[in-house]
């Protein structure tokens, strides 16, 4: 199996990796091994319920009609 060495991994980084392997009953090789899984693999996305959830939102909002510039002013509220 591949072997890869990182260097340089920020102190707070490493503390989190290392309470999260601990809570999880891993060592921190494997803790950072499962992380890289999930971040190179993604997560997988159920189309299905993704539209569903789109089609109820739309209905939600349906008779809350905003016009181009009261998204435009939403959008830069607070903004510098």
């Amino acid at each position: 199996m591949p072997t890869i060495t990182v260097k340089n991994i920020p102190t707070d980084v490493y503390e989190l990796l290392k309470r999260s392997a601990a809570a999880n009953r891993r060592s921190i090789n494997s803790e950072i091994i499962i992380h890289i899984e999930r971040g190179v693999r993604g997560r997988r996305v159920d189309a299905e319920a993704l539209l569903l959830r789109a089609r109820l939102l739309r209905q939600k909002t349906r008779r809350h009609r905003i016009t181009d510039v009261e998204f435009q002013a939403a959008k830069t509220t607070g903004r510098p």
